[in-house]
């Protein structure tokens, strides 16, 4: 990974979770469009791009893996309680103890999330035999990152905590997924376990992005917004053009 790369990851979390401290209380509808934007995304770059690099690799066993992170995801959001695809009330308080418990959650979950980064670039160019188009994945993380960021951060001043905690908080956070492709760039991988990995962060992708986009419908009665339907064909449609970036 490039150190802009690194940058990126850690920079646009931070600046998510800073935008809730002036605009925590009026965003919420933005906030929204942005989840089913990151949604569609996600689903779409999962679909086009990642499955199919992770069945490439003759040895591995992705739909092991893929299962495996739909399931972990499950179980990590008993801690995170769904703040990375938008369970946040922003008006409710909540005990500083749930604050920390999310916490908690949604950082092993980007630790995990960034594993693979490290050694995409070069599992991306021996599948394609170009070095353009292997961004998605990287991508992919910062766009549904950056709204879970500001849903802690909320999350966190309505636990009523300092904010130079609160800041230590998005400073942790923000340095999760970056921290895990460092770790993991120490490490020498096959493709194969590249592919496995790779399949492990598709069944997360794939269990927040129909989460996001099952629960579009906010009224419940099988109708999505003309604003809320415009970007999710824009999400998509971005993730089908991925390659060209």
């Amino acid at each position: 990974m490039a150190y802009w790369e690194y940058g990126l990851l850690f920079i646009s979390v931070f600046a998510g979770g800073v935008l809730a401290f002036p605009f925590r209380s009026s965003a919420q509808p933005v906030l929204k469009l942005l989840l089913s934007f990151s949604g569609a995304y996600l689903l779409g770059i999962t679909v086009v791009h990642l499955m199919p690099g992770a069945f490439s690799a003759p040895g591995a066993q992705p739909s092991l893996w893929i299962l495996g992170g739909f399931f972990v995801q499950l179980l990590l959001e008993q801690l995170s309680r769904g703040v990375e695809h938008g369970h946040v009330h922003l008006h409710e308080k909540g005990p500083r103890s749930l604050a920390l418990q999310v916490m908690l959650g949604l950082s092993l979950h980007a630790f995990l999330e960034g594993l693979p980064l490290s050694h995409y670039d070069a599992f991306h160019q021996s599948l394609h035999g170009h070095e353009h188009g292997h961004y998605h994945l990287l991508f992919g993380i910062v766009l549904h990152k950056l709204p879970a960021a500001f849903a802690l951060v909320s999350l966190l001043l309505l636990s009523h905590f300092q904010q130079k905690w609160i800041v230590g908080c998005l400073i942790l956070f923000s340095a999760m997924s970056p921290l895990g492709a460092f770790s993991a760039s120490f490490v020498s991988l096959s493709h194969d376990a590249v592919a496995n990995l790779l399949g492990f962060v598709i069944g997360s992708f794939l269990h927040i992005a129909t989460t996001i986009l099952f629960e579009a419908d906010d009224g419940h009665q099988h109708h999505v917004s003309w604003a809320k339907l415009g970007v999710i064909v824009l999400g998509v449609g971005l993730a089908l053009a991925a390659d060209w970036f």
